[in-house]
Parts: C-alpha cells; structure tokens; sequence
C-alpha cells in the first residue's frame, strides 16, 4: 500500500526502501488490527477507531468496485501531521469480510475522495 502525493509529505521510509503508511494511517490500521466481526461490525469497529484518533467516521458503502478485494469502503477524517488537520482516509473491508485495510486517497478513490470532502462541507455548513 503506498501513500497518495497528500500522504507522501508525512511518509515514512520502510526499510526495503518503499514508502511506508504515514503513522497516523499505521495507528489507524494497528486499531483495526484485532477486527474479528464481520460485514454487519464493520461500521461499529471503524467509527470505533477513528475517535479513538480523535477523527470522525463519515461514512461507509458498498466498494461496489471502488477498490480491489473488498467488500466495503468506510471514510473517516484523521488528524495527520503536527497541525492535527484532519485528511481523509479509507478503511476497506476485505472481500472475505475479515479484515480491515486502511488507505490513503489515490487515483482509482479520488471521486470518492471529492464526495467525502463535499459530504463534511454539508455538514458543517449545517
């Protein structure tokens, strides 16, 4: 998994030389690491993770294609960096509805990226 160009300013180097999970993505992930439920605990173990971080769970929906082996598509806010701003991310469950990845925004999540950012200017508009 690598980051997107807006992750790759906090990226960390992996020791294989690739860019590793910005750490706020790798806390996220680590939090989801134990997910043992299924389709129907996905949402709950997710918008339990993010305010852990202190983000917020937007929401989540059918991959319906959006992205390989997986089943849903959670999108959450998370602080990143020094500033605390929060960015967008994704949790993906797993086709086989048992595991949950974490990934920033890339070329193939950019739509749902936009739609995620206009859905939190909706909301704080109200």
């Amino acid at each position: 998994m690598l980051p997107t160009q807006t992750a790759a300013d906090t990226a960390i180097t992996a020791p294989t030389g690739e860019p590793a999970l910005p750490l706020e993505l790798l806390e996220l992930e680590l939090s989801l690491d134990g997910f043992s439920g299924d389709e129907t605990g996905f949402a709950e173990a997710v918008h339990t993770a993010a305010g852990q971080l202190g983000g917020d769970f937007l929401f989540d929906l059918p991959a319906s294609g959006l992205a390989e082996d997986c089943r849903r598509i959670a999108a959450l806010r998370v602080p990143q960096g020094e500033g605390g701003a929060l960015a967008v991310v994704f949790a993906l469950l797993d086709a086989e509805g048992t595991a949950i990845r974490v990934e920033a925004p890339d070329e193939t999540t950019k739509d749902l990226k936009r739609f995620a950012d206009a859905f939190v200017d909706v909301l704080q508009r109200i």
